[in-house]
């Protein structure tokens, strides 16, 4: 086994340095469309000593690649125009659903999801036998409505197919079934060690509660990283920080969140989770700059991740003592996941929601009328999801509406997961507080959850309590 990484700490000399910046680098800096990124991409470069192991290596071909959105785009018109001379063809309806999919996970607009999903419907009628491409798009889109058991189906209609192998680590990850989904991430890990393969991995054994082969793999990703695979690079490091965040480690988080950026400036997923991590910290303004720059980014149709943009900025506003601009946003982002709940379900009998976000958002307002419809709307989520997170989401719903007996059955199932987070055994302590029980026995010893919080991240405390739920990673 490769010997891990825990990189010293080190103190941020960035600013004297950077004042030792040829002036025209900073002039091309600041006249950059995207300033705060290409500002953070420079300081990265100077002072980003923590993320000295997990740099990215390849930095001359990133800089040549092209705007993915641009080449997605010139693709989906190529496989239209093909189309329109041969509207039958199932090969190019089945391009046209990858490049819609590769369009939604670029730009986060769900609405290319209904586009794929028509076009690998069409491609099936076309080519009803053989067209094992058509089937994994369509347990894809399955996926993304939060239909695991639909997506399940279909994947194993074409079980050795490399897509239908990650789909079960996906789906089963985030259904709670932890050891379908162990079997499945070493059968694809087998097949194709890949950046992307062994990050699923990493999120598994993360899941499991084992940190140390988590770790490994997280390492073992970037190590197997090949020039041009900038987004599943910047991914990479962006859970790899949230897996140290997680522990409280907040400087080697921050410089991973970063390096992904340097990466790819502008991630989103990477910008949420610094945001996250800023408001832990006190520092609301930059974690409010980092939000405002997702935001800035918006082609005026919803995205995936508005919401929890949204859900960040209330945050602050509340933390802040603004209660009225913080309810403003919360009501923006109440629209949009009211919104999604419904979007395309006429068509195809299946949202593209996220009833946990709704649920999170109406507990975190604090409004008592909201409370019996977020225990309603997460008694229908644990039915399609039984991850350690909806888990404990449902428990702190069942808590405030006063059922604090399920709360405690609720939350044992979640922390039996054997996964290793500090929040969820806050939440315990929570719960075993409202039943009147100061200790606990968890495992073979007796502790209080407040102590096994600690254990896992020793900076636990009301900061990190300030940013619970706005973090972002796999299944939103």
């Amino acid at each position: 086994m490769k010997q891990l990484f825990f990189p010293r700490r080190s103190s941020p000399f960035w600013l004297t340095m950077l004042l030792g910046l040829p002036i025209a680098s900073i002039v091309l800096v600041a006249t950059q469309s995207n300033f705060q990124s290409s500002l953070d991409a420079v300081i990265s470069r100077v002072w980003n000593k923590e993320a000295e192991p997990y740099r990215y290596r390849y930095f001359e071909s990133a800089e040549r690649m092209e705007n993915p959105i641009g080449r997605i785009e010139q693709e989906i018109a190529l496989y239209q125009e093909r189309l329109r001379r041969d509207p039958m063809s199932a090969l190019s309806l089945s391009s046209l659903a990858t490049a819609y999919i590769q369009m939604a996970k670029v730009t986060g607009e769900g609405n290319w999801y209904l586009l794929a999903e028509q076009s690998a419907q069409q491609s099936l009628a076309s080519l009803p036998y053989g067209n094992p491409e058509a089937l994994m798009l369509l347990a894809r889109v399955a996926e993304a409505k939060h239909d695991f058991t639909g997506a399940l189906n279909l994947a194993a209609q074409v079980p050795d197919h490399k897509d239908s192998i990650g789909i079960q680590v996906t789906s089963n990850l985030a259904t709670g079934k932890l050891d379908l989904a162990s079997q499945a991430a070493d059968q694809l890990v087998d097949r194709l060690p890949s950046v992307s393969a062994l990050t699923l991995r990493a999120l598994v054994k993360t899941a499991e509660g084992k940190d140390t082969e988590a770790l490994q793999n997280f390492q073992d990703a970037i190590a197997s990283e090949e020039p041009g695979e900038l987004t599943a690079s910047a991914r990479t490091r962006t859970l790899l920080g949230r897996f140290y965040y997680e522990r409280g480690n907040l400087e080697l988080a921050e410089a991973l969140y970063r390096e992904a950026l340097r990466i790819q400036p502008g991630l989103p997923l990477a910008l949420m989770n610094l945001a996250q991590l800023k408001i832990r910290q006190g520092d609301y303004g930059a974690a409010d700059r980092h939000y405002a720059e997702i935001l800035a980014t918006s082609r005026g149709t919803p995205r995936a991740f508005d919401p929890l943009v949204l859900r960040g900025q209330a945050r602050i506003q509340k933390l802040q003592g603004n209660d009225t601009q913080a309810q403003a946003l919360w009501t923006q982002a109440e629209s949009l996941l009211r919104q999604t709940l419904t979007t395309g379900q006429e068509a195809t009998g299946s949202a593209f929601g996220h009833r946990r976000d709704l649920a999170h958002l109406l507990l975190e307002r604090g409004n008592p009328q909201d409370i019996p419809e977020a225990v309603s709307l997460m008694q229908a989520e644990i039915k399609i999801r039984r991850d350690a997170e909806t888990l404990s989401t449902y428990a702190g719903a069942l808590l405030a509406h006063g059922q604090t007996q399920q709360a405690q059955q609720v939350i044992q199932e979640a922390i039996a997961t054997g996964i290793r987070n500090a929040s969820l055994y806050d939440r315990a302590a929570a719960i075993e507080a409202a039943l009147g029980n100061q200790v606990q026995a968890l495992g073979n010893q007796a502790q209080t959850s407040s102590q096994k919080a600690l254990q896992i991240d020793p900076q636990f405390g009301d900061r990190a309590r300030n940013a619970l739920n706005l973090a972002a990673g796999l299944g939103g």
